[in-house]
Order: structure tokens, then C-alpha cells, then sequence
């Protein structure tokens, strides 16, 4: 049995979003499929647990819903999107502030001989890949919003200068700013770490 021509099996983004505000707010199905696996990927950069993930992707999807007439089909959907989902994980990031902090001595073994071997001389070890994933995902945590933002986009996305400029709503001047003192906020955490080590 052919499919009906009245529903497309693959609808562009702006057709799905003018059926939704058009009335067929169902539709908006279509959209949360497409977009829900790379939200998940980015909301996991900015929080560790599973359930604060969820929220913070169902926050992005109950804001791109209400705010869906404010899209211009003029840029891509999902830039605008991720827009709404970079400030969102920003929106948490500062929210959560005071719950992330907490000791850095509570290193792992394998952890402090990864920061022992690797932080003075970095030198390539796939064998603890692991526990160096561990210690930089601890030094994220102990940054502030704007600098783990900026660091997540920057490193873990490899996002250029520009276009963290365009998803933050930033100057590219304070996008450079932000990413010196975000470097400069990481190497003085890295080194409390280190001195923690050996009191």
C-alpha cells in the first residue's frame, strides 16, 4: 500500500513547525524525535546525572514549543535550537553552582597518577584515558558557568570563536575574554589539585 500523499514521511523542519502552528501540535513529535539524540549529547556535557539530562532537555523542548512562532525560517531550525539549548545548560550551569562544589582531594588512585605522570609532561596513555575523562569532567565541575560554557564549547565541541559568539548571544571579543579566564580559572584548579596531593 503506497503511502498517503497528504503525509510526507520525511517533512522538512519548517513544515513540521508550521503544522504545529497551525493547530496540529502532535506534530511537534516529529521534531522531538529529530533533534532528541544530539539535545541528550549536549545537555551530558554540562551534568553528570542522568535525571538532571532529562530535565534539562525537557526544559529546552517545553521552551522551543512556546517559543516555536518566534523561528524565522530564514537560519536553520536547529541552529535556533541550539541556541535555546546552549542557554538552557547555561541556565543550570549557574543554578547548580553551589550543589557542584566539593573537595578535590577526593581523587581516585588512578586519577592522582594520571595528574602526577601526565599534568606536569602531558604525554599521550590511552591506557588511563579513563581516569583523565574523570579528572577533567571534576575540573569542569569546579568552573564557573561562563567559563565551563565557553571550555565545553570550545574543547569538548570544537566550536569556533564565531560561532560560540552566535549560540551564546556573546561579542566575539567577550567570547576570547571569557576563554582566556576560563584557561586561566582551569590551570589555577589544576594546580590546587595537585597541591592538595601532597599535604
Amino acid at each position: 500500500m503506497a503511502p498517503s500523499p497528504l503525509l510526507n514521511p520525511d517533512p522538512s523542519d519548517a513544515e513540521v513547525v508550521a503544522e504545529v502552528l497551525a493547530g496540529d501540535t502532535a506534530r511537534f513529535e516529529v521534531l522531538v524525535c529529530r533533534y532528541q539524540p544530539r539535545l541528550f549529547g549536549t545537555a551530558r556535557r554540562y551534568a553528570r546525572r542522568e535525571d538532571e539530562v532529562q530535565d534539562i532537555v525537557q526544559e529546552i523542548f517545553l521552551k522551543a514549543f512556546s517559543k516555536l512562532g518566534s523561528w524565522r525560517a530564514d537560519a536553520p531550525f536547529e541552529h535556533w535550537l541550539m541556541r535555546m539549548a546552549v542557554h538552557t545548560c547555561y541556565d543550570f550551569l549557574r543554578s547548580h553552582q553551589r550543589n557542584r562544589e566539593h573537595n578535590t582531594t577526593d581523587l581516585s588512585d588512578d586519577e592522582s597518577d594520571w595528574l602526577e605522570r601526565h599534568a606536569p609532561a602531558p604525554a599521550s596513555g590511552g591506557h588511563d584515558a579513563e581516569a583523565a575523562r574523570t579528572l577533567v569532567g571534576k575540573v569542569l565541575d569546579k568552573l564557573s558557568p561562563p567559563a565551563r560554557l565557553v571550555i565545553t564549547l570550545l574543547e569538548l565541541e570544537d566550536r569556533s570563536v564565531k560561532e560560540i559568539a552566535a549560540l551564546t548571544g556573546w561579542s566575539v571579543p567577550l567570547v576570547k575574554v571569557r576563554a582566556f579566564r576560563a584557561r586561566a580559572e582551569m590551570k589555577k584548579i589544576l594546580r590546587h589539585i595537585a597541591s592538595e596531593k601532597y599535604l
